[in-house]
């Protein structure tokens, strides 16, 4: 009896934040920490960018099995299509893979789920893929099968900004982004600073500064937004869906950080703490019910919940589970806006890239706009009043951004 092949850690790991994200709908990110404990650094990242990259670009490559493996992918055992588009990815994606690696590890990982009877299959199957995926690739014509979208996303941002913007937007958050952290105290991370103050863009994440609160990774749409705000020491500030904290933690003076789901109000205090944010407060609860004492405060920020088009990037599996919320973030809002006294400031931001979320939902509130002073780069290209930042332009997430002033 043939000795079996070994599986790298790497694609064992890959195999199974694969298989958890399409068969238990798990969160990509939290498989992978789950899974990857005992890994070396190096291994975690091969990891990290085989399962991203297979969840990323499922739709390409289930098209190209279909096509070259001629076999429907809803067909499969879900053991078995793991391989075979962790396989496909790296056949189709990954230079510097050898062919046999790629092929003969994902045999490997269906013989140990113990489905022998698709082990010859599989690995005719990524044969053909072998031979094909690059022609196959080449000649599908650009779209969201091309880069891996659903359609509806290709749709809301080819209504909004055209076609040549959302393929550029598609092609921008197929690749990683710039690791980016805010400097909270101490020494300045080892980078370069950005156009956004306290923004350094790093080569990797410094894990021991992190534990000591001393930085916080954050794309510079995200600190933006929280610049906006405009806190000062003395006021006091509402804070709408505030997990996991990296704006809350940017907010001066007196802060009520507001968490609806109770595993993440835990998160965010346990952020609060390490970041040395001593002017917050956490409260676990609904913003759209909260205790009628809490009221009167100076500014609000609402970084609602949304479809999260502006960090498909950093979450591979959010394009498949993506939905727009705009019913969700009016309530919010307009929730937000009366706990701020007359005259106060409401920012409100996303992490999208749709009218249909960000402008829209402004105009619905009702609220008076202040258009945001500075951040030129930045401005909205239909509605300079608004900021919104592009993946595809300035090299961060996207976020919109906008200030509103409570009535009386």
């Amino acid at each position: 009896m043939a000795a079996r092949a070994q599986i790298a850690p790497a694609r064992a790991a890959a195999y199974e934040v694969i298989r958890r994200v399409f068969e238990d709908e798990a969160y990509a990110d939290r498989a992978l920490r789950s899974v990857s404990e005992g890994l070396d650094d190096r291994d975690r990242s091969l990891a990290r960018q085989l399962a991203f990259g297979t969840v990323q670009r499922v739709r390409t490559l289930d098209h190209a099995i279909e096509t070259l493996g001629k076999r429907p992918v809803r067909k499969l055992d879900p053991p078995v299509l793991a391989a075979l588009r962790l396989g496909a990815y790296q056949l189709g994606f990954l230079g510097g893979v050898p062919d046999y690696a790629a092929v003969n590890e994902s045999v490997e990982l269906v013989r140990q789920a113990r489905i022998e009877r698709a082990v010859p299959f599989t690995n005719a199957v990524l044969r053909r893929v072998g031979d094909g995926i690059e022609r196959l690739l080449s000649e599908l014509p650009e779209g969201p099968l091309k880069h891996s979208y659903p359609d509806w996303i290709w749709d809301v941002w080819r209504r909004d900004l055209g076609e040549e913007r959302a393929l550029a937007l598609m092609r921008a958050q197929n690749e990683p982004p710039p690791v980016v952290v805010r400097h909270v105290r101490g020494q300045s991370p080892d980078g370069s600073a950005t156009d956004i103050p306290g923004a350094y863009e790093v080569e990797r994440v410094d894990e021991e500064a992190l534990a000591r609160g001393e930085i916080w990774p954050q794309s510079r749409g995200s600190q933006l937004a929280g610049l906006v705000v405009g806190s000062q020491p003395g006021e006091r500030t509402l804070d709408l869906c505030a997990a996991p904290g990296g704006k809350t933690t940017m907010l001066a003076g007196e802060v009520v950080a507001v968490e609806a789901n109770e595993s993440r109000a835990r998160e965010l205090e346990e952020n609060v703490r390490r970041l040395g944010a001593d002017g917050v407060r956490v409260l676990h609860a609904d913003g759209r019910d909260l205790p009628a004492e809490l009221t009167g405060f100076d500014r609000a920020l609402v970084d609602a919940p949304c479809s999260g088009l502006g960090v498909l990037a950093t979450r591979a599996d959010l394009r498949w589970r993506s939905q727009p919320l705009p019913e969700l973030q009016l309530e919010l809002l307009r929730a937000a806006a009366e706990r701020v006294r007359s005259g106060g400031a409401i920012v409100y931001s996303v992490c999208t890239i749709n009218a249909d979320e960000s402008e829209a939902v402004v105009d619905a509130s009702g609220l008076e706009v202040e258009p945001i002073e500075g951040w030129a780069q930045f401005r909205h290209p239909r509605r300079p009043e608004f900021l919104q930042t592009f993946p595809d332009v300035h090299r961060t997430s996207g976020f919109f951004v906008a200030r509103l002033r409570a009535g009386s």
